[in-house]
């Protein structure tokens, strides 16, 4: 199962394609630019509470049969907060202390 590439930043909807440099994930997915993980969300995952990491890029060309962007092309549904942004803060400064190993 591949990875899924999310085509947006969930708190400020910014559009980041799949060869994003600034797209930042959780474990679960759950997708964010790394302006918004770095100033709104200090690296609290809203929806888990885990940390991001940077998205890694599809290759665009199938080096290997069957496996690239084209083959497993990114998602075009965007996907949106469900908690609301005051929530998300209030969430994140009562995580944001804990190491995301430790939480």
């Amino acid at each position: 199962m591949a990875l899924q590439l999310r085509p947006n930043c969930e708190w400020c909807d910014r559009d980041l394609p799949p060869d994003s440099t600034i797209a930042r994930i959780c474990s679960y997915e759950c997708t964010f630019c790394a302006e918004c993980v770095d100033t709104e969300l200090r690296n609290v995952c809203p929806n888990c509470g885990g940390g991001f990491t940077p998205r890694p890029i599809r290759p665009k060309t199938a080096r290997r049969p069957g496996v690239s962007l084209a083959h497993q092309p990114a998602s075009e549904k965007r996907v949106h907060l469900k908690y609301s942004q005051a929530d998300v803060r209030t969430f994140a400064a009562e995580v944001r202390a804990i190491p995301p190993e430790a939480r």
